[in-house]
């Protein structure tokens, strides 16, 4: 199937009411970088790394508040416990492949090693999907220079989103998945706020848009039967909204329950996780839980926008085996959307 890769948006598919940044992405969050290296070659390999970096990690301030949420455990997100427990992230987040998390959390030391030459203890934070059903995972492909390309690479450009990165191999709802992101500007007690997104989208069940199920087998019927859904979903969300650890938990709640509205099904062998940080500037009074409202907002409509982008940005892509992941067919959905009369007007 031929088509440009188009976002949500420009599709007429418009999630919830609050305004976007200004490019509809996380690095609409100050400090927030993002970088990929894609490791592609064209038939048995289809994976790579995704980084978000935060800037504000650096001399004088080596942690940022964070959280972790576990919708579903079974993953590897290496250095999560040490979140949880202390309530800081102190490294970029990098996401890959399953078999590749290890490795990419060496060369993740490497950088924070090389950036703190008197450090002697550093929780590299490293996420992971499985990407096996198109790329031929147990060759491990990923070493420290695709890790530290990434890292090094990363900008506050709006990321490239679909078949890029750590989503370069993986399989959501049925369809080609990867990488998407977006972002929502909020007013917390009467102050302004950005909340920003990125997934990287490999889960089961079955696309949803809008309150609409698209399920593959009848927007595509020829697909062959049984390809599988996707397994685990990794969720990054980045606010400039000063809050602490116990909040950003609350955040990362959210952005799992988020997945619902897309058709995750969570099913036990998928690994979903939510990271959430701030990287607002220390010493701002921390926003009160009850003007969180539109913050909870921002974090569930950003991570469904997300994931539809992971979806609508990506390409039909033929991996390890002759396995095929077919892209989303816009023409489909915008033809069901549209009788359901959910898609914004003048599209």
């Amino acid at each position: 199937m031929n088509q440009p890769s188009r976002r949500a948006r420009d599709l007429g598919v418009v999630v919830g009411t609050l305004p976007t940044g200004a490019h509809n992405a996380i690095t609409d969050v100050g400090g927030v970088l993002v970088g990929h290296t894609t490791v592609d070659d064209g038939a048995t390999l289809r994976t790579g790394v995704t980084a978000v970096v935060p800037v504000g990690l650096g001399p004088g301030r080596w942690t940022l508040p964070a959280a972790v949420f576990t919708g579903n455990g079974h993953g590897k997100l290496v250095g999560s416990t040490q979140v949880d427990e202390l309530g800081v992230l102190e490294s970029p987040i990098v996401l890959t492949a399953t078999l590749s998390v290890f490795r990419a959390a060496d060369a993740l030391l490497t950088y924070l090693m090389d950036r703190r030459p008197d450090g002697l203890s550093f929780n590299p934070l490293v996420g992971e999907v499985n990407d096996g059903h198109l790329s031929d995972i147990r060759r491990r492909p990923i070493t420290e220079e695709h890790v530290l390309a990434a890292l090094r690479g990363a900008s506050a450009a709006p990321p490239a989103e679909g078949c890029v990165g750590a989503g370069t191999g993986t399989t959501a709802l049925g369809f080609k998945g990867g990488i998407g992101t977006s972002s929502r500007a909020v007013r917390v007690a009467g102050r302004p706020g950005t909340v920003g997104a990125l997934v990287q989208s490999n889960v089961g069940g079955v696309l949803t848009a809008l309150g609409v199920p698209l399920p593959v087998e009848e927007l595509i019927p020829d697909a062959p039967r049984g390809t599988p859904p996707g397994n685990s979903c990794m969720i990054v969300v980045a606010t400039d909204v000063p809050v602490d650890a116990r909040q950003l938990g609350r955040l990362a709640r959210r952005a799992i329950f988020a997945l619902g509205r897309v058709g995750a099904a969570f099913t036990s062998g998928s690994g979903d996780y939510a990271i959430a940080f701030s990287t607002a500037y220390p010493g701002q009074p921390v926003a009160g839980d009850g003007d969180l409202d539109p913050v909870f907002a921002a974090v569930l409509d950003a991570v469904e926008e997300a994931m539809l982008n992971s979806l609508f940005m990506a390409v039909t892509t033929i991996g390890a085996g002759g396995r095929t992941s077919h892209a989303v067919p816009h023409r489909a959905v915008m033809r069901r959307l549209s009788a359901a009369g959910r898609l914004a007007p003048g599209v």
